[in-house]
């Protein structure tokens, strides 16, 4: 027997634990394990998505996945359904608590206990009823080396396989990269290793430094590279630990193509580096306590602007649809890893605002964020626009030329909305220069080396236009990298949320809000505009308010009146509410209202309700 399976059957007889005694199996009640997982919300928001990769890795194999908090309770699992009762039998759910106190020697409990991956199989359980299974469980530590929960797959002995232990602990420390990303999102943080191809990959060390260049915090992998305790690394700077000063850091990203840092080590050992430098907006408090030392500068105010853009990151735009949370979390994984992304949606669902949010969250967000509309912009200027233009390279072109988009995005990210509108010609082009990372501008011979984070969105179906001989298929291939599609307004769960943001926004710190019935009309609306349509809508609507704060369907324009009724129409005068109420009839007891308001008066009226006279007349043909 493993001397750590010995060790944990001893202490499990010092619980008073008998190994064929029934152990505690009764779970949390609903309202506490919802506490549990408020709790530990950035825990589980960041495993989640490793837990959905590592068991697709795994589907079909009378395994499941499971998250527990650093005491052992389970959080959140994952499963073969085949596998999942077996496992409700010895209560392998959310809310069970699985210490070693509770169920004697099991990989959870034990790998809390030894604060290290741990392997029990069959008959190595403590307790008889869980001889069936096979566990590998890893710590997750945070970066002050404390556990604060534990990844583990538990399936049946039969199925046990010599890798699961590896997928778990790659996967392990997947969520405590991800974790201390998380902690440290305001900070200067550089991503290193000594062979420039680990860098990006669960290989690479993470160290964070505050503005000014003094050490934060590594994880697990960059404590082993630089070969310090914590405790010593606490009086060190980026300078003196890379031998390279946080000016110098910004002025490489600053150049046409930065590529790696190259830096020496304390150690003398050379390694490569990209940084991520995303500080917080109060950096121009920061006037005079930066690594005076090693000769850093105060940082420029145009970074301290860029960073103030951190507030539509992606986690803002997570308001509760189940879609777009899925969205996110595919998105998050590919940060910074040099994936273009494909965005598809209708007109007005948000592709540039996802773009942006995007590079926000990247390690480029201190970088340019590039914009260009493929659609609107003419035919015959869109090349001298994406790829720039040498003095007199075409009649009526700028006296000292122009470096174009791409060039204007380098360092930082390159956005092509409407891709699927970009003629054909151009679209060589552009494969050329994503290929080759090179840019020639009009009229010159000379090619420029280009760095950009590449995201494109399109509200056509590419291969259908590829099949109509008008998107070259290589450069769709070359796109998609990562395809995402954003849902429409009509399908999404978060409609009452994005409201109350929309209101929020656009109504200058007063209080705003939506009646219940104008809310209901909201959610039955097809909303072809989307985003766009609804946030004109609600902005006009604040206007027609006033004083009144709470917008109803007297301050509806009247063209989503006239939708409305259009759709009241199709639908055959469904019901609107459990009352009864119509929409049609809705609408005519407004206008009647606000006729009584105004004595009558139709022209009065119409202005109130923020329509025609020609609407009122055809809405209450007596009148004529």
């Amino acid at each position: 027997m493993p001397l750590i399976i010995a060790s944990s059957h001893q202490r499990s007889l010092s619980y008073g634990l008998l190994p064929d005694a029934r152990s505690d199996f009764s779970p949390l009640e609903r309202n506490d394990l919802a506490l549990l997982i408020e709790q530990n919300r950035m825990l589980h928001t960041h495993a989640v998505p490793a837990m959905e990769t590592l068991y697709q890795q795994i589907i079909n194999t009378h395994n499941m996945v499971i998250l527990t908090d650093a005491n052992g309770i389970i959080v959140h699992s994952l499963g073969d359904d085949d596998f999942l009762e077996k496992a409700s039998r010895v209560a392998l759910q959310p809310g069970v608590a699985w210490s070693e106190q509770s169920k004697g020697t099991n990989a959870i409990g034990t790998a809390i206990a030894e604060k290290t991956a741990t392997l029990v199989h069959a008959t190595q359980h403590y307790l008889t009823a869980n001889h069936f299974l096979t566990c590998s469980a890893a710590p997750i530590t945070n970066h002050a080396g404390n556990v604060v929960g534990v990844l583990d797959v538990s399936g049946d002995q039969r199925s046990f396989h010599k890798h699961t232990m590896a997928l778990v602990r790659m996967s392990a420390l997947m969520i405590e990269n991800q974790l201390f990303s998380a902690t440290f999102d305001d900070a200067i943080t550089l991503h290193f290793h000594a062979r420039q191809e680990f860098i990006g990959t669960l290989m690479e060390g993470i160290v964070s430094f505050t503005p000014g260049g003094r050490f934060l915090a590594a994880n697990r992998n960059g404590l082993f590279q630089l070969g310090l305790p914590f405790a010593a690394l606490q009086s060190h700077t980026l300078s003196s630990l890379f031998g390279m000063p946080v000016s110098s850091v910004f002025d490489h990203y600053r150049t046409a193509a930065p590529g790696l840092l190259d830096l020496c080590m304390h150690s003398g050992v050379r390694v490569y580096g990209r940084a991520k430098l995303r500080l917080s907006k109060d950096i121009q408090a920061l006037s005079g306590n930066h690594e005076r030392a090693s000769g850093t500068t105060q940082l420029p105010l145009s970074h301290a602007k860029q960073t103030a853009r951190r507030l539509s990151g992606l986690r803002y735009l997570n308001t509760g649809d189940p879609q777009l949370e899925q969205l996110i979390a595919k998105v998050n994984k590919v940060l910074g890893r040099d994936i273009p992304i494909l965005v598809m949606g209708e007109t007005g669902t948000g592709k540039e605002l996802l773009a942006q949010a995007i590079h926000n969250d990247s390690p480029r967000a201190s970088g340019p964020f590039v914009a260009v509309n493929c659609a609107s912009i003419p035919e015959t200027l869109i090349e001298s626009e994406l790829f720039g233009y040498e003095d007199g390279a075409f009649t009526g072109a700028r006296k000292k030329g122009s470096i174009g988009k791409i060039l204007a995005a380098n360092g930082g990210t390159l956005f092509l909305d409407e891709i699927g509108d970009m003629p054909l010609g151009l679209q060589a082009r552009l494969l050329r220069v994503l290929q080759e990372r090179m840019v020639t501008p009009l009229g010159s011979g000379k090619s420029i080396a280009v760095n950009v984070e590449l995201i494109c969105a399109t509200n056509h179906n590419l291969r259908e236009r590829i099949a109509r001989g008008l998107f070259r298929e290589d450069l769709y291939y070359r796109l998609n990298g990562l395809v995402v599609k954003l849902p429409p307004l009509r399908e999404r769960t978060d409609l009452e949320t994005v409201v109350k943001k929309i209101l929020a926004t656009e109504s200058s710190g007063a209080h705003y809000a939506v009646s219940n019935d104008l809310l209901a009309m909201f959610k039955r609306h097809k909303w072809p505009g989307n985003f766009r349509q609804l946030t004109n809508l609600l902005r006009t609507a604040i206007i027609m308010a006033g004083d009144e704060h709470e917008i109803s369907l007297l301050h509806m324009p009247d063209d989503f009146l006239d939708d409305i009724v259009d759709t009241a129409v199709q639908a055959a005068a469904a019901p609107l509410s459990a009352t009864g109420t119509r929409l049609e009839q809705m609408e005519h007891a407004a206008i009647v209202r606000a006729l009584e308001a105004h004595g009558g008066n139709v022209s009065a009226t119409a202005r109130s309700l923020g329509v025609s006279r020609t609407t009122i007349y055809r809405k209450m043909p007596h009148l004529k």
